[in-house]
């Protein structure tokens, strides 16, 4: 076999140097680093040999022109798949990908615990008032904590939209460990798979009115994309709380700061924004009933290196000719396959 004929980059960073242990571990594949200010001499031609992109799933952290466009298909005419770091993928044009013959695939579950953790974190912070508890106390003498009453979990609803890898381990957790009642909204999912997954399949506006609890746990895709407006915050409880650790444009955030002004919801735990990481001036970081996090739901050291391995797993079987097990425009096969086999000279099982 050629050495290094199947062709790989990626740009600034990966999860998990474990990656790059694995794929060099291998003769027949190349491993490009690029750096978002690499010149054009430098990055072209390994873009034009690339095979496989493994691209950042943060879309701050990425120039603008290593972005998944029809731009950059056009300036890697070999590439046969994208794999995102993450579970999210929005620096890719999954569309211009499907058209132009591209697998893109993610590493979704990876690091569904750590981003449950991070969420339930949230909703214990917030029900005791803990986060406003430390602030008054670094602001004022003689608290009054009365002032400061809290609620528990235990028993109450918690309302999950997007019943995936998160929102499953988030719906254990709560069931689990506070015996809290669980509703969903997925409108991908059956009322029996839901219930295997810990949720009672309800419709969206029922899941706002009747939670305690509204957590976002689905991707950013068309559909979703505006999904929770003010129309939507008006219909949760004056006492319920919104919690995100999903991806920024699924919430309005002019409509939340508006919402927690009005006092019509009771606060919420933040860990994804429009422009990451928010700029200290951000309204929403004016609230006192506001947990920011920058975006780190499922940045933990354990997360990281699992993400980085099944990412390394992922791209190698892909490359050797398997089937990924976590693709996201699965109509692209057909075209794929083809591809593919004109590539490699054999075709993908």
């Amino acid at each position: 076999m050629t050495v290094n004929n199947k062709r790989v980059f990626y740009v600034k960073y990966l999860a998990h140097n474990i990656y790059a242990e694995i794929l060099k571990a291998r003769p027949d594949v190349r491993l490009d680093r690029l750096e978002n200010e690499s010149p054009d001499e430098v990055a072209a031609p390994i873009l034009e040999a690339a095979h496989a992109y493994q691209i950042g799933a943060a879309r701050d952290e990425l120039a603008r022109h290593f972005h998944v466009d029809r731009d950059l298909l056009r300036r890697t005419p070999n590439l046969l798949i994208v794999s995102s770091n993450g579970a999210g993928f929005d620096p890719v044009d999954v569309e211009a990908c499907t058209a132009a013959g591209v697998l893109v695939v993610n590493q979704s579950g990876g690091n569904a615990n750590s981003v449950a953790e991070h969420a339930l974190g949230m909703l214990l912070t917030l029900s005791k008032r803990i986060i406003e508890s430390d602030r008054v106390l670094r602001r004022q003498r003689d608290v009054n904590r009365n002032a400061l009453i809290g609620n528990e979990a235990q028993g109450k609803t918690i309302g999950i939209i997007g019943l995936g890898n998160v929102g499953r381990r988030i719906a254990e957790l709560c069931r689990g460990l506070l015996h809290m009642k669980v509703i969903a909204y997925d409108p991908y999912l059956t009322p029996e798979e839901m219930a295997k997954r810990g949720g009672e399949k309800v419709e969206l506006d029922e899941l706002l009115r009747r939670a305690d609890y509204v957590s976002i746990s689905c991707p950013l895709t068309k559909e979703s994309r505006g999904m929770i407006g003010g129309r939507e915050f008006g219909l949760m409880q004056p006492h319920a709380f919104f919690i995100t650790t999903a991806r920024g444009f699924i919430h309005d955030e002019d409509a939340l700061e508006d919402a927690l002004r009005n006092k019509r919801i009771a606060g919420a735990g933040l860990d994804v924004w429009a422009k990451e990481p928010p700029p200290p001036e951000h309204p929403l970081l004016q609230f006192d009933n506001v947990l920011a996090s920058p975006h780190t739901a499922g940045v933990t050291r354990e997360a990281r290196e699992n993400m980085g391995r099944i990412a390394a797993e992922q791209i190698l079987d892909a490359l050797d000719g398997k089937r990924p097990p976590r693709i996201i425009n699965p109509e692209v096969w057909p075209a794929y396959t083809r591809r593919f086999e004109r590539a490699f000279g054999f075709a993908p099982e």
